[in-house]
């Protein structure tokens, strides 16, 4: 098995396997992964039918595998043969722990759930119409908006609105800054540097986007790229915390403006932090894809 650095040529080869596996979890985002490598060394193996992912953290090997078919046995040896000793596997939804925990006989396995990094994924039709009355509160935030700013816009976000972006990132990223712990800001932070990658790769990576605009000023954008041919990965969500009602207005219309192939929406994790996880649950959630850390040792 072997592993060279992500780069942004690897594209083509491991979207032949992404897009149709089926597996929406947004850590195979590929715009995902270009951007967040500089903080976890991505390296990447790029078989027939596996994408294998390969993380160093404090001097030891994780996976995450991406592949549509059953994990074969000569895939978990040439993982074993690469570990250099125990095997741990991050991001395995629990279909996968299944599968693994049926070759037993030769490993032990232990897993354990991440529940902080569990995907929301939603039907973007739900989104964009925001029917039912357990949306009552969503499309009263719409209403709002639309009755106090009757002339928004929404726009096709392009690279000409990047400076608009930088702006509108600086306006949030302040209330975030005096209200949150050193770790929160530094994670903020590394966001910033992903999102200036993402803009100086736009096109390569395949990124689609919109924004709201009222009175000329940008209040609100988003951008997002494809998981699966069906799902499309939500990387990013600004917006005017001063403009009541903008950040539902932008949720609700990057989802009406999407193309119809996409019928999920991946809104990615909520990291333990109690307000996000609270909102991503108050949309209603069709799916909660579930994170497992997998450990597996050779039995003597």
């Amino acid at each position: 098995m072997t592993f060279h650095p992500l780069t942004l040529f690897d594209r083509e080869a491991m979207q032949a396997v992404t897009l149709p596996s089926g597996r929406r979890n947004c850590n195979y985002t590929f715009a995902n992964l270009v951007g967040w490598k500089f903080l976890f060394g991505t390296e990447v193996c790029v078989r027939e039918n596996a994408v294998v992912l390969r993380y160093t953290f404090d001097g030891q090997r994780a996976y995450m595998v991406c592949t549509s078919e059953a994990l074969s046995l000569e895939l978990i040896e040439a993982l074993f043969d690469d570990s250099n000793g125990d095997l741990t596997l991050i991001g395995l939804e629990d279909s996968q722990v299944a599968q693994w925990s049926m070759v037993n006989g030769q490993w032990s396995i232990s897993s354990e759930p991440v529940r902080d990094q569990y995907d929301y994924i939603y039907r973007r039709a739900d989104l964009a119409t925001l029917h039912g009355r357990h949306m009552d509160a969503k499309r009263n935030h719409i209403h709002r908006f639309r009755a106090e700013h009757p002339d928004f816009e929404y726009r096709l976000l392009m690279p000409e609105h990047f400076d608009e972006c930088r702006r509108l990132t600086e306006i949030w990223q302040e209330g975030k800054n005096q209200n949150q712990n050193q770790n929160r800001n530094e994670t903020i932070d590394a966001e910033h540097r992903v999102m200036e990658t993402i803009f100086s790769n736009w096109d390569a990576l395949g990124m689609i986007g919109g924004s709201i605009f009222v009175d000329g000023r940008m209040v609100a954008f988003t951008y997002g790229s494809a998981v699966t041919t069906d799902t499309l990965d939500v990387c990013v969500e600004k917006a005017d915390r001063h403009v009541e009602g903008a950040f539902a207005i932008i949720n609700q219309q990057f989802a009406e403006h999407l193309p119809e192939q996409y019928i999920y929406l991946n809104r990615e994790e909520d990291m333990g932090i109690p307000g996000l996880r609270q909102a991503k649950l108050s949309y209603h959630p069709e799916i909660l894809l579930t994170y497992n850390v997998v450990h597996i040792t050779k039995n003597d």
